[in-house]
């Protein structure tokens, strides 16, 4: 299972200066994004994709399950209740409903879902508005405590949050945070 880390930092410099100490550390690019502020130069850093900054996974994810439960419904109907004269097969109509509905509802929820801002980003916009630069971490869990306590030594400016959910792993409600001294 893994978890998202957020890090508030007040610049640029300062969070290069910790994905290079990440990166020494075997952390992967791809698990570091960063979203800051539109005139921010981010160069060097992996920018936060809209897979991190809206809300489209969940979106995918609440589209296929309602999208298929339709389906679902609409196979049974048709089954129960045949247009006059035609015989159907239950099974290959309730599957085809069922996979079109999930089809279908996966793709206009991530159309709507992509224009949503990440909910989770809502507490960090004030800062990220004032030129800070919020660094998204994914991690194993067992290896939270040891970067939380690496970031802390080298970055006590830092401001680290953990949200217990994350698009990556099994959703846990909650959320710990921890604010550097």
């Amino acid at each position: 299972m893994r978890r998202r880390l957020y890090f508030m930092l007040p610049d640029v410099e300062h969070c290069k200066m910790l994905v290079n100490e990440l990166q020494q550390n075997n952390v992967d690019d791809q698990q570091i994004h960063v979203v800051a502020r539109e005139d921010v130069p981010l160069e060097g850093l992996h920018k936060a994709s809209a897979l991190e900054k809206t809300e489209v996974v969940h979106g995918v994810e609440m589209g296929l399950a309602v999208g298929g439960i339709a389906g679902l419904l609409g196979g049974l109907l048709a089954v129960t209740f045949p247009p006059a004269g035609l015989v159907l097969a239950g099974e290959a109509i309730l599957l085809t409903t069922t996979l079109t509905g999930a089809s279908f509802g996966g793709f206009v929820s991530a159309l709507v879902a992509s224009d949503i801002p990440n909910h989770e980003l809502d507490r960090f916009q004030r800062e990220i508005s004032e030129g800070q630069v919020l660094l998204l971490l994914d991690i194993p869990t067992p290896d939270v405590d040891t970067m939380i306590a690496l970031i802390l030594s080298h970055h006590p400016e830092a401001q680290i949050g953990v949200i217990k959910s994350n698009p990556r792993a099994p959703k846990e409600k909650g959320m710990e945070h921890q604010t550097a001294s």
